[in-house]
C-alpha cells in the first residue's frame, strides 16, 4: 500500500506532539512542569525558559495554521527574540500557554490530514505546504530537545523514563 505525503507528513507531525519514537515528544517533555521550573532559566543571556520556548512553539505553529487556512496573518513582530515573550506569571496562565500549544498543533493536524498529493508543489512563492510542515517539526524536535535539557539541568527530568 503507497503512502500519501500527508502520511508521511502526520506521522512524524504526531512524533513530535504525542507519540515516543527516537526522542521524546513534546507532550512527555512538558509532563508535570510546573509555572517555577517552566519560568527557570540557565546562567548565561541566551538561554530561554520553557515557557518562552513554549511560547516561541505557539507563535510558529499558528503562524502555519492561519497560512494554509488562508487566515489573516499575525501582527508583524520586530524580531525572532520576540516570538519567546512572556507576559503573565503563574500555574494557570502556564496551562494555558500549554493548552493552546497544543490545540493549535491539534488544528494543524487536520490541516496536514487533509493536504494532498500536491503538498510539495506550490505556485506561489515560498516554500510548499509540504515543506513548511516538514520545516516545523524539525524545529519541534530542536526545541523539545532545548526542553529537556533545561529539565535536566533543573533537576525536573526522571533519571529513568518507562516508555
Amino acid at each position: 500500500m503507497q503512502n500519501k505525503i500527508s502520511d508521511v507528513l502526520l506521522q512524524n507531525w504526531d512524533y513530535t506532539m504525542d507519540v515516543e519514537d527516537w526522542s521524546p515528544p513534546l507532550s512527555d517533555a512538558l509532563d508535570g512542569v510546573n509555572s517555577t521550573q517552566a519560568s527557570w532559566k540557565p546562567q548565561g543571556e541566551a538561554g530561554n525558559s520553557i515557557w518562552e520556548t513554549v511560547n516561541h512553539l505557539t507563535y510558529y505553529k499558528d503562524r502555519l495554521l492561519r497560512k494554509l487556512k488562508g487566515l489573516p496573518k499575525q501582527p508583524e513582530l520586530e524580531s525572532n527574540d520576540d516570538t519567546f515573550t512572556v507576559t503573565e506569571t503563574g500555574e494557570e496562565a502556564w496551562e494555558k500557554a500549554v493548552q493552546q500549544l497544543k490545540s493549535v498543533h491539534a488544528q494543524l493536524r487536520e490541516v496536514i490530514e487533509a493536504l494532498e498529493e500536491g503538498a510539495y508543489e506550490w505556485g506561489g512563492s515560498g516554500h510548499a505546504p509540504g515543506e513548511e510542515v516538514m520545516s516545523l517539526i524539525l524545529h519541534d524536535a530542536y526545541h523539545t530537545g532545548q526542553i529537556v535539557l533545561l529539565r535536566k539541568l533543573q533537576g525536573s527530568w526522571p533519571a529513568q523514563r518507562n516508555l
